[in-house]
């Protein structure tokens, strides 16, 4: 027994750990954040003088889309502005208000944050476009 205590006495036990198969979670990039403009209309026709320059608000989610939205003369609009197929500088707005109105914008994106165009009310009134800047 001496003899087999120490020849034992050598020896450890080593615990067993299952090995657990490493799970690999792919997690895609985050999109991009969309990007705000502000926009400027001023007046272009007797029609639109009356409202006098006009603040809007543009938000490009970054997908050839993105949504407009300003206030004339109390009335809200708000719709969506996208691209001219086969352009990548050319777009259009179009915004139905609150009262029954509604607006229709053409656009040309001359850098990613600046461009201009024009915008008719559905009463005649034009405005010329400032986006960005």
């Amino acid at each position: 027994m001496a003899v087999t205590s120490a020849v034992l006495a050598g020896c450890y036990v080593v615990p067993l750990q299952h090995q657990t198969p490493h799970t690999v979670v792919h997690v895609p990039a985050p999109a991009p954040a969309p990007v705000t403009f502000s926009a400027r209309l001023y007046p272009a026709n007797d029609m639109a003088a009356v409202h006098g320059t006009v603040m809007a608000v543009v938000t490009n989610d970054l997908n050839g889309r993105g949504h407009f939205t300003t206030n004339i003369n109390g009335e809200s609009f708000s719709g969506e502005a996208t691209r001219v197929a086969g352009s990548a500088r050319d777009g259009l707005a179009n915004g139905a208000g609150s009262r029954g109105s509604y607006i229709n914008c053409r656009y040309t994106m001359n850098s990613p944050a600046l461009g201009t165009g024009s915008c008719r009310l559905s009463n005649g009134a034009v405005f010329t476009m400032h986006v960005g800047g």
